[in-house]
Formats: C-alpha cells, sequence, structure tokens
C-alpha cells in the first residue's frame, strides 16, 4: 500500500526538494554563474520532476475502497439526474380478498 500512496514523510521531502533547487538557482543567479552551472541545474530538476511526477499519481490514487465508494456515489447521482432510471410506482392495489384475510 505504501507504494501506491503518498505520505506525509515524502511530502515534506519533496518540499525541501523544491525549496533546495530554489535556493540553488537564487544562489547561482546572484553570483551571476546561473548558465555556467546547466547540467547541475539538469540533474536537480530531473530529480524534482521524477518526484513531483510521484506525488501527482500516487496523491490522486483512489484504494480500491475509496474507488467503491466513489462508484456508488457517482451512480446515486446519475440516478437523481436521471429519474426515468429509478423504480417506477405502480397503480397495483391490493384485491379485497388480500384485504379481509387475518393473519
Amino acid at each position: 500500500m505504501s507504494e501506491q500512496t503518498y505520505d506525509e514523510g515524502r511530502s515534506r521531502n519533496l518540499e525541501a526538494l523544491l525549496r533546495a533547487l530554489a535556493e540553488r538557482i537564487s544562489e547561482l543567479d546572484g553570483q551571476g554563474r546561473l548558465l555556467n552551472h546547466a547540467g547541475e541545474l539538469m540533474r536537480l530538476l530531473g530529480d524534482v520532476r521524477s518526484e513531483l511526477f510521484h506525488y501527482e499519481v500516487r496523491a490522486t490514487y483512489d484504494t480500491p475502497e475509496v474507488a467503491e465508494s466513489r462508484r456508488i456515489v457517482s451512480q446515486a447521482k446519475d440516478q437523481k439526474d436521471h429519474p426515468e432510471s429509478t423504480w417506477q410506482k405502480t397503480e397495483w392495489t391490493p384485491d379485497e380478498e388480500d384485504e379481509t384475510e387475518e393473519w
């Protein structure tokens, strides 16, 4: 399950990676050496990009239980939006014989 979800610790790690990248870019820019370190920045960008991808995929992952709940809610909403697909009231009335019968 941990492979399919994105826990709090991993989220904090991603935030730290993003901050480190921003800090390194600011540092190099302040020194006027931004483009001199293109290889380093490409590596850092690749690491951040990969982790962002995993975050996006896993943060939106539905467990089987959540997926089933979403299906049930969606089905109920569909029935509400399309009342013709729900049970229709019948005009059936009990026979007189049924009304007089005691159990």
